[in-house]
């Protein structure tokens, strides 16, 4: 494999705490939640009350109207993102060669658009559906739409691994750089499963909080925790080879390190911590990083009772007694689990943690509970000098993709 070095120049991301990453960091610093009553659609029959939603969000700022009519939100929070991170690294596709710039975004299949679709064959019949259903319910939807917006021609991919999806869709994006099939690749995330489908599904899995007041719905750590709290959004990056960014005069924000991916290989529900130690301790070396250097962790924080002590146990089996010795902190409780966003949006704090010196908070830990006795930053940012520092993402039924990130020494 090719040992170029990949780093961060762009980042973008819509979410319930922000529709620009200023705006979303501002709040996470400040611990600002963004979960609320649901009111997508009448929840009434649900034990679930609470999400993390997004307000106020305009797609007819970022698509011809005909074309958003036609996509799903998830689309429009996809490519919404991917504009500021790119604008932001002030790439000119008039001076790219096409064909090596590409793009490599996860995404869940929108149930609710699905529904909307299958609801119109049965009413109207089979001539007044979409006629690109096809095209436009699967999950490379938001690639194909990034990748006509900005003609970028390179390869153009999808990933899916459930909550681990993010993160997966960055890594699989730094592998076709050091692969050489690119030189550019907007990657990361977006996920918009707020339905009744989707929830009426999470809803008898029981992992979902039935917590009734949404300002302490999601709880991770915490020994009250009840369960995750559905959300949705997108996080999209740039990233880049480093020669190629040096080339351009690009202002290069992070370095993505390396990656570790596994498999739990155990259960669709019951998680375990050997194979997630086994991802953050192939994710190190892959990044040539010594465990000791490593200074924060965002965490998969979800706030269930499960996998909270399991990824607790995890950086114990990893990083030994320097475990100890970690800040981590949750980004969930603010913008809940954005699915396949997820491992995306933690990647953009982890790089605005590196450059801006902060840490955002766990917010709603209150009480402490003996499975998780780390250091879980409760309820206020802290002032940090991080070089270093990695994303959990973990997958429901087991699937482990974790990043490293460092601080940008030239």
């Amino acid at each position: 494999m090719d040992t170029s070095r990949v780093v961060v120049t762009g980042l973008g991301t819509v979410n319930p705490i922000g529709s620009t990453v200023p705006e979303f960091w501002k709040n996470a610093v400040d611990g600002k939640s963004g979960i609320g009553h649901i009111t997508r659609f009448d929840a009434a029959s649900f034990h679930v009350k609470c999400a993390g939603e997004i307000k106020d969000f305009d797609p007819y700022l970022h698509m011809d109207p005909k074309a958003a009519d036609r996509n799903s939100r998830a689309v429009h929070y996809g490519l919404a993102a991917a504009q500021e991170a790119m604008t932001q690294s002030g790439i000119d596709m008039n001076r790219e060669t096409p064909e090596r710039v590409g793009v490599c975004v996860a995404y869940m299949t929108d149930s609710g658009y699905n529904v909307q679709q299958a609801e119109i064959v049965q009413r109207r019949g089979t001539r007044r559906m979409d006629p690109l259903f096809v095209a436009r319910s699967g999950p490379s939807a938001p690639a194909m739409q990034i990748g006509m917006t900005f003609q970028a021609r390179g390869p153009n991919s999808s990933a899916h691994s459930l909550c681990a999806s993010g993160a997966d869709a960055i890594s699989t994006a730094m592998d076709f750089i050091k692969l050489g099939y690119a030189d550019v690749m907007i990657a990361g995330g977006t996920d918009s499963c707020l339905s009744p489908l989707s929830m009426a599904g999470l809803d008898i899995l029981g992992a979902v909080s039935r917590e009734p007041d949404p300002a302490i719905a999601c709880r991770p750590f915490d020994a009250a925790r009840s369960g995750f709290v559905f959300g949705e959004g997108a996080g999209l990056i740039v990233l880049e080879s480093l020669e190629h960014a040096k080339a351009r005069g690009a202002e290069i924000l992070a370095e993505l390190g390396g990656s570790g991916w596994t498999f739990d290989a155990s259960d669709y529900a019951t998680p375990v911590p050997e194979p997630k130690a086994h991802a953050i301790r192939f994710a190190l070396t892959r990044a040539g990083v010594a465990p000791e250097e490593v200074s924060y962790v965002n965490a998969h924080g979800i706030g269930t009772r499960a996998h909270d002590p399991i990824e607790t146990q995890a950086l114990k089996l990893a990083f030994g007694d320097h475990a100890y010795k970690l800040a981590v902190s949750s980004t969930k409780p603010m913008t809940g689990h954005a699915v396949t966003a997820s491992g995306a949006i933690k990647s953009i704090a982890c790089v605005m943690t590196l450059l801006s010196g902060v840490i955002h908070p766990t917010i709603n830990y209150e009480t402490p509970d003996p499975e998780c006795d780390l250091d879980y930053v409760p309820n206020t940012a802290r002032d940090c000098n991080v070089d270093v520092c990695l994303s959990n993402s973990f997958g429901l039924g087991g699937q482990n993709c974790c990043l490293v990130f460092r601080r940008f020494g030239g």
